[in-house]
């Protein structure tokens, strides 16, 4: 009697291996399916956000998704995000990282005053200086001047397309500026 105990054991454990296995190498491809997964990954936008959402992380969306889209996909701001630091009409770019800047400081618990910050869509080169620290005399003309040549930033990663601002400067900065009042 123990020994067909065991046997049923053994087999029971062997074929759920046995099952598993198969439902991994079939699980990422149904029958019919494997076109319109290529299909629908290529009818989309892989975009990730970060910072002040419910849900960070990459996210596959229609092409024609905006910012807001992508916020709502991730389960929306928090109460800690600065509506001043993002455009929720923003059209998303295949592959590109949104960051969601906090309102509050996130290392202070208690903070009660929000972040003193500045806006680089309408600053002077002086204010930015004085708003920044991590911005040199140089980072504040060439932010100034790439603003005049290309328009208002539509996002904070814009910045990057600054000379001066690397990903260093722009993780430096990215809590301090706001891209509308």
């Amino acid at each position: 009697m123990f020994k067909t105990i065991l046997a049923v054991v053994a087999v029971t454990i062997v074929v759920l291996i046995v099952m598993a296995v198969v439902d991994r190498v079939s699980g990422d491809i149904s029958p019919g399916e494997s076109n319109s997964s290529t299909a629908a990954k290529n009818d989309s936008l892989q975009v990730t956000i970060s910072g002040e959402i419910s849900h960070s992380g990459t996210y596959f969306l229609p092409l024609a998704s905006t910012l807001g889209d992508l916020i709502l996909s991730a389960g929306g701001v928090n109460s800690n995000a600065d509506s001043r630091c993002y455009n929720t009409t923003l059209s998303l770019i295949a592959k590109a990282s949104y960051y969601i800047a906090p309102l509050y400081d996130n290392g202070d618990t208690c903070a009660v005053t929000p972040i003193s910050k500045v806006n680089v869509n309408t600053a002077d080169a002086e204010t930015l200086k004085k708003g920044v620290e991590s911005f040199s005399t140089t980072v504040c003309s060439a932010i100034v001047s790439y603003r005049t040549s290309n328009g208002d930033f539509a996002q904070l990663e814009d910045l990057k397309n600054v000379a001066g601002i690397g990903p260093s400067t722009f993780e430096k900065c990215k809590n301090l500026v706001t891209l509308h009042e």
